[in-house]
């Protein structure tokens, strides 16, 4: 798996629990926890993360950044959940002929569409409880057919605002 993923995930985690150590990462993510503890290193060596002071043993729990003056922990990871995802896009479309023939495809899409505020909310629910209906798999190995590959599913719901007047 590309390290972007691992690094995608690891993150959502953060932002989900808190604080997370790699053995806590890797039950919950499916991945061992050596590979875990290396992106968490990679991520606070790129000043992402840091650990959490404690009062000594062997864990090792990591957070996300947290520095006086920087945005809430939850905007930095927005703003670096869709630097990663964009990231990661730019990562498939350079290397997508090295994928296996059944996995060159992919499924880019994009439209306007008028909604009120309660549709948008309507439609995005829609899409959570299709995806959700995988969700499974990603928490436990054992749920995914041979087949099965990590997909990136990117869905962002947002009101076109207009130009201001100049």
């Amino acid at each position: 798996m590309p390290d972007h993923e691992v690094r995608t995930a690891l993150l959502r985690l953060l932002a989900a629990e808190g604080a997370v150590t790699a053995t806590l990462a890797a039950q919950r993510l499916g991945y061992s926890s050596g590979l875990c503890s290396f992106h968490l290193r990679q991520l606070a060596r790129h000043g992402r993360i840091e650990p959490v002071p404690t009062s000594g043993g062997r864990a090792r729990p990591w957070r996300l950044r947290q520095a006086a003056g920087d945005e809430p922990p939850t905007a930095q990871f927005d703003q670096l959940a869709r630097r990663l995802e964009d990231e990661s896009y730019q990562r498939w479309l350079a290397r997508r002929e090295q994928a296996e023939p059944q996995w060159r495809q992919d499924e880019a899409f994009s439209s306007v569409v008028y909604l009120t505020p309660e549709e948008l909310g309507r439609v995005a629910d829609s899409v959570r409880r299709l995806l959700a209906e995988f969700q499974h798999r990603e928490a436990d190995p054992a749920n995914r057919p041979a087949t099965a590959r990590p997909v990136a599913a990117i869905t962002r719901l947002f009101p076109l605002l207009p130009e201001p007047a100049e």
